[in-house]
């Protein structure tokens, strides 16, 4: 997408630069593209688990709440996002940070509002604008708290954030949970739109150069959505039907769904703000490694980590879910070798407008379950390899395999078999079942606890392909 004609490579590296507008908007653009389907995503994902997403039997009555939290998680990345590049006080890096919603928190939100309705949304919220100002305390201290999440902790966390959305992404492709017990769940014709779009993302990112690779998702996603209009699962009337529904341009409203303080939501959105501060910490080091050649500020991780908090407090007042930096938009940095932040406002601005206008968010609604499932099963795939990917700087003596083995045994259990704990206090039972919770905790306290010093047998690296290439120490960044 670059070229020497957007700058010499000092201002290239350098956050402040503005290239030419007309350099500057497509290369805005661009980072929007790079985010946009994962940034709404996890909306759909938590309306459909509701019970007033796709295929749902409130119909009319749940079209304007979907299309609403799709609203905000447009607007809300974009505010958040220019918190990061132009900052306020000490809120933000003041670097190309792109800020959209969080995976991470997807498994810990769909126990808490499973088949609830929109009655599960204040607890919800309450959860994430508690969440959020906890979050913007670890700020504070982050650089002091990295010691307990090491690569073993992050990347078991990561790993374990994609496992319990890959089902998801099955269930999206096969037709969707309400279908799951009618005849046509799992049909060709629901496979088929999911497959397009996998084929077509696959093609992109392999075959494909600059814009086109960076949007691959979105453009498969777009010619899912097509061939689901050829075969009849999408109709010209349904959309302008859609489209009809939705005003013209819409403001967000305070406490819209209500707010109510459940410990359950509590507990899980603070837990979990440990785990996004780290990657957050992480994503803010790439792209001063990536973009600049240097190593990020105490100030830099500071600010970016204060800007996930403020970002996701404020969204949770408006109906938005939990903020945090995207990593796919760190790698498009490194790859277009564009530092400016005031590029990335140019995008943020771009996702405010799409956030202010309703009928957007009515056209995303219409994409069919199954065609967004394709897209789905390639990203939460990605949040795997991610995961494992990060476990490969691990060492895996048999020290940190009982720790993996363990918490992965344990949280991913009780995630397929929730009626294991059915007996636990409710509050317990929602964070127990979440899976990623008590991975995490396991990981993190069997961390500190067992020696780094065991006996030669006990430390000897295990064989067979599953020796990492880190340095040796589990304490490796």
């Amino acid at each position: 997408m670059t070229d020497a004609s957007i700058g010499t490579p000092e201002q290239l590296r350098d956050p402040n630069y503005t290239p030419a507008l007309h350099k500057a908007v497509p290369l805005g653009i661009q980072h929007v593209l790079a985010m946009f389907v994962s940034n709404v995503t996890p909306a759909i994902i938590i309306a459909g688990a509701a019970g007033f997403g796709f295929g749902s039997d409130a119909g009319a009555q749940g079209f304007p709440d979907m299309t609403y939290l799709i609203q905000m998680s447009m607007l809300f990345a974009g505010i958040a996002t220019l918190f990061q590049t132009i900052g306020l006080g000490p809120v933000g890096a003041r670097l190309p940070i792109v800020q959209g919603t969080s995976f991470a928190f997807i498994p810990i939100m769909i126990p808490l509002v499973a088949g609830k309705g929109v009655e599960a949304l204040p607890a919800l919220f309450g959860g994430v604008v508690i969440g959020g100002l906890f979050h913007t305390l670890i700020a504070t201290f982050i650089g002091k708290i990295r010691f307990a999440l090491p690569p073993l902790v992050t990347g078991l966390v990561v790993t374990m954030i994609g496992l319990a959305l890959v089902k998801v992404g099955i269930q999206y492709a096969a037709g969707g949970v309400p279908a799951i017990n009618k005849p046509e769940y799992g049909s060709l014709l629901n496979w088929s739109a999911a497959l397009v779009v996998i084929f077509v993302t696959l093609g992109l990112k392999f075959y494909a150069r600059g814009m086109l690779a960076v949007s691959a998702v979105v453009i498969g996603i777009i010619v899912g959505y097509f061939y689901a209009m050829t075969m009849g699962m999408v109709t010209l009337e349904g959309i302008a039907t859609s489209w009809g529904r939705a005003a013209p341009i819409a403001f967000p409203m305070p406490f819209k769904f209500g707010f109510e303080i459940s410990i359950a939501a509590v507990v899980g959105f603070c837990l979990m703000a440990f785990v996004s501060a780290v990657e957050t910490v992480g994503d803010v080091s790439g792209i001063t490694k990536g973009g600049a050649g240097r190593e990020a500020t105490d100030k830099e991780i500071s600010g970016a980590t204060y800007a996930d908090g403020v970002g996701s407090a404020v969204a949770g007042i408006f109906g938005g879910f939990p903020n945090t930096s995207f990593s796919q938009n760190v790698g498009l940095i490194a790859m277009t070798g564009v530092m400016s932040r005031h590029v990335v406002t140019i995008g943020a601005v771009f996702l405010i407008i799409c956030g202010l206008i309703p009928k957007v968010g009515a056209v995303i609604r219409t994409i069919p379950i199954e065609v967004l499932g394709g897209g789905v099963i390639v990203m939460f795939g990605m949040v795997v390899a991610a995961g494992i990917s990060m476990l490969s700087d691990v060492n895996w003596n048999r020290r940190n395999m009982v720790i993996f083995a363990i918490a992965l045994s344990v949280g991913l259990g009780l995630q397929l078999d929730p009626k294991a704990v059915q007996y636990l206090p409710d509050t317990l039972r929602i964070l127990m079942t979440s899976g990623l919770l008590p991975a995490a905790l396991i990981a993190i306290v069997l961390n500190l606890i067992l020696p780094e010093e065991l006996s030669d047998e006990a430390t000897e690296e295990v064989s067979g392909g599953m020796q990492g290439h880190g340095e040796g120490s589990l304490n490796n960044k």
